[in-house]
């Protein structure tokens, strides 16, 4: 009988909303907490094995105790093997190390790895690629290709492994570091090779940075979007370099390159906001959030963005988001994704959706 390994990072993703880009190490997470973060990989992980459970596999599901696996199996309506000791609550990356080797041990299949891209890090180091490994996306920074779109990919994807025998590749795991990504800076480093189910329709791929190339292109965008510009209009100005050149347009030089500013009235109002500073700010008034694809990805909602919640997209309404592209990152990212974590919202997005890519152009592009 084929074996599958669950592991869950339930800090994973917190840092997202409050804005604190991730959550390596335990100030951070204390921080996070003070801050009011709530869990999101425990979540993700029950939705994960809930669309895996609707395919009827036959296997063996092994797992680590309490919020490592085994809370979020149950809620599924799975009875997994229980291995392994935690402190509930304390959960470090150790204990992911350790759940990887042993599973690694007893023969797994695949594991599916809830968390982010240091989990994913950490999880590479305890197996290399003996053991085949797939990433169900919960963190916030997500730039590995080790990774599934969604959570209800992982376990098509999953399944599809079982069943077909899906061939492996070897996939790219980086992370970045925390605090050079707090300080504004992309520092990005690859960590080394995940073995991943090969499917690339489901299967993200490693994060494109922007090139120089691009810049003019970015300009011509930031133009138009200038005078598309209403007074008395909150804007959201997400991650990246194709929206910075928004911001330096309107003569902004010291907007953040990698969280969300509030731009009124053609001037910074708020510098890397999170989630309740932005829906504070927007409240009582009309909003357009700007943001644009992840190179490579294809993602406009749901990394590295995480402060433009559910709660706050639907504040401001699907209609409001404004996307913006240069052509040559389009070209390596034909479609667009959205996993902002609400399944209902992200449906709403399917469909084509307008995408500013120079002064007065504009193209309709798939959002899948």
């Amino acid at each position: 009988m084929k074996k599958l390994g669950l592991i869950v990072n339930p800090i994973a993703g917190m840092g997202g909303r409050v804005g604190l880009k991730g959550t390596d190490g335990p100030e951070i997470v204390a921080r996070a907490r003070e801050l009011g973060a709530e869990p999101v990989a425990p979540a993700r992980a029950v939705e994960a094995m809930r669309a895996l459970k609707r395919f009827n596999l036959d296997f063996e599901l092994l797992t680590y105790p309490a919020e490592m696996g085994e809370d979020e199996a149950r809620e599924a309506g799975f009875s997994p093997e229980v291995m392994g000791k935690i402190i509930s609550g304390q959960t470090t990356a150790q204990d992911t190390i350790r759940a990887a080797k042993e599973m690694s041990k007893r023969g797994v299949n695949l594991i599916l790895l809830v968390g982010g891209d240091g989990t994913m890090r950490d999880a590479i180091g305890a197996v290399g690629t003996a053991t085949p490994l797939l990433g169900v996306p919960a963190g916030v920074k997500l730039h590995s290709a080790a990774f599934a779109n969604t959570p209800e990919a992982a376990a098509e994807v999953a399944a599809r492994f079982f069943r077909e025998g899906l061939p492996l590749h070897e996939a790219e795991v980086m992370d970045i570091d925390e605090e050079a990504y707090r300080e504004g800076r992309l520092v990005a480093r690859l960590e080394g090779y995940a073995r991943v189910p090969y499917e690339p329709t489901m299967v993200q791929a490693t994060k494109e940075g922007s090139t120089g190339l691009e810049l003019v292109d970015q300009k011509a965008i930031a133009r138009w979007v200038m005078e598309l510009m209403e007074r008395e209009r909150m804007y959201a100005l997400g991650p990246g370099t194709t929206t910075r050149a928004v911001a330096e347009e309107l003569g902004i030089y010291d907007s953040t390159l990698l969280g969300v500013d509030l731009i009124e009235d053609y001037k910074l109002v708020a510098k890397d906001a999170n989630e309740k500073q932005i829906l504070k700010a927007i409240e009582g008034k009309p909003a357009t959030i700007i943001v644009s694809p992840i190179g490579n990805q294809g993602f406009i909602l749901g990394r590295g963005n995480q402060q433009l919640s559910p709660a706050v997209v639907r504040k401001v309404g699907k209609e409001n988001v404004l996307v913006i592209a240069t052509p040559q990152k389009l070209s390596s990212t034909p479609t667009l994704k959205v996993d902002t974590g609400d399944a209902k919202l992200d449906d709403e997005f399917r469909g084509y959706i307008k995408v500013i890519t120079g002064y007065r152009q504009s193209h309709m592009v798939k959002v899948v």
